[in-house]
């Protein structure tokens, strides 16, 4: 689905000028004519982008800005400041008002194009993570609160300490910064602990745009932010600079508030997308864990095995599965109380675990069942291991608040068939198992080959 870009501007002109570019690379466009109707509009419309032209009548394009990045459902929309207005301090303003990036009259189309693409891949990004771990943009206002008070770690590539020099002052305050005049170095040290990358595109000693691309190449550095810095008569470069993919650029000579207040954007956005990255982790791991034993649940396992039936089809590289079930269980927490039988399954799981090869997946399938995958393992070389886990566990008693406790398994052990369903294997090796119980239980049982093979 194509981009939806929001354009603002109250000059018709102007207006249709900027929706034919956009339309012109496939955007959806809608436009607005006044500052209030874009705060409006926002507030309505998914929005990918905005386009805000910084001087119109009534609310203005800088305090409407202001308005929709205040708004915890549209704050974060990227927006860039359309102006004829060449001064600083407007474009500090705009900044401080939570503009991401500023275009100035007469727009030059290469130059409006790189920014849309690079602010709206960070739209993208966001919206990604905010799906995949189910915040809304609603919910996430503590987590700004804690990002907008941290402070980050800063690598600046730059071979002029005199120009380095100009670049850490307004930094140095909030931040922490480590310099590099060789980029080798640089990528390097680019891989751990960096918030953003800041690299000249005017030292002499480097080519700036190779280190960025060199940056962006790395699988570990893909998400770093970078910021170029370069001159103001190259344009063409820092044009290039977004089509590698910077973030954003700053032009020589470098005003102070401006760099401060670019670093903070592009660090607050950073830590965000931080923050929702681990959020989808602690969110996945909970999706595939068993809170209770540490082990990966039913989820995990039927998803770790993929790879052992692709390779049972390419390769026919055979692998065994293996349903262990505690003898009695309902009877030991009907006596002994579910606290107990907590106990008792955590030390059943970590038994398995630890008598089991690191190859082999190991999860608890439900209640009290485990069901153990055994990678290049034949029915008889699984059956052979399940028995020496079985005899392990009923040979040592289980301690539970001083108590001595003789639990024993059950298991069934099924040979996985090219071709097979996994609900086919679990079901020839459930009946196995249930055999097993039938004989007197504490025993390992072969599962019956499927016919059908």
């Amino acid at each position: 689905m194509a981009a939806r870009i929001l354009v603002v501007d109250d000059l018709a002109p102007n207006l249709n000028l900027l929706e034919v570019k956009l339309q012109a690379e496939y955007y959806n466009v809608v436009t607005a004519r006044s500052g209030e109707e874009a705060v409006k509009m926002a507030s309505k419309e998914p929005l990918d982008l905005i386009l805000m032209d910084a001087m119109m009548p009534g609310i203005g394009g800088f305090e409407a800005c202001k308005q929709i990045k205040e708004n915890p459902k549209t704050w974060h929309v990227p927006i860039i400041m359309v102006t004829a207005l060449e001064e600083t301090k407007d474009r500090i303003a705009g900044l401080e008002a939570g503009a991401d990036d500023f275009i100035t009259k007469p727009i030059d189309d290469f130059n409006l194009m790189a920014r849309v693409r690079s602010l709206l891949r960070l739209k993208m990004v966001t919206d990604q993570l905010l799906s995949h771990t189910g915040h809304t943009i609603q919910n996430s206002r503590s987590m700004l609160d804690t990002i907008n008070r941290r402070s980050g770690n800063i690598l600046l590539v730059e071979d002029s300490e005199l120009r380095a020099e100009r670049v850490i002052k307004p930094l140095k305050s909030l931040h922490n910064i480590v310099v590099e005049t060789d980029p080798v170095t640089a990528i390097r040290r680019a891989k751990a602990g960096i918030d953003i990358v800041i690299v000249s595109l005017v030292s002499k000693n480097f080519d700036g745009l190779r280190v960025c691309a060199s940056l962006r190449f790395n699988e570990e550095n893909q998400e770093t932010p970078i910021l170029a810095i370069g001159d103001p008569e190259d344009e063409a470069r820092l044009i290039r600079a977004y089509d590698i993919g910077v973030n954003d650029t700053l032009m020589r000579p470098i005003e102070q508030q401006e760099m401060l207040a670019r670093v903070n954007t592009i660090m607050r956005r950073k830590f965000y997308a931080d923050s929702l990255r681990e959020n989808f982790n602690e969110n996945l791991e909970m999706v595939i864990s068993d809170p209770l034993t540490g082990l990966g649940n039913r989820r995990y396992f039927d998803r770790a095995i993929h790879p052992l039936l692709d390779a049972l089809d390419t390769q026919n590289e055979a692998f065994s599965i293996m349903i262990f079930d505690i003898d009695h269980f309902k009877r030991v927490n009907d006596i002994l109380g579910h606290d107990m039988g907590d106990q008792i399954l955590k030390e059943i799981a970590a038994r398995l675990v630890t008598n089991m090869r690191a190859v082999d997946i190991v999860s608890r399938y439900g209640g009290e069942e485990f069901m153990i995958a055994m990678p290049s393992t034949t029915q008889a070389e699984a059956v052979v291991a399940a028995d020496r886990v079985r005899d392990l566990i009923a040979g040592t008693p289980i301690y539970v608040d001083g108590q001595a406790l003789q639990i024993t398994t059950s298991a069934g052990v099924a040979e996985v068939q090219k071709g097979e369903e996994l609900r086919d294997v679990f079901r020839r090796a459930d009946d196995a198992l249930y055999k097993a119980k039938q004989a007197g239980r504490n025993q390992v049982l072969p599962a019956k080959q499927n016919k059908a093979a």
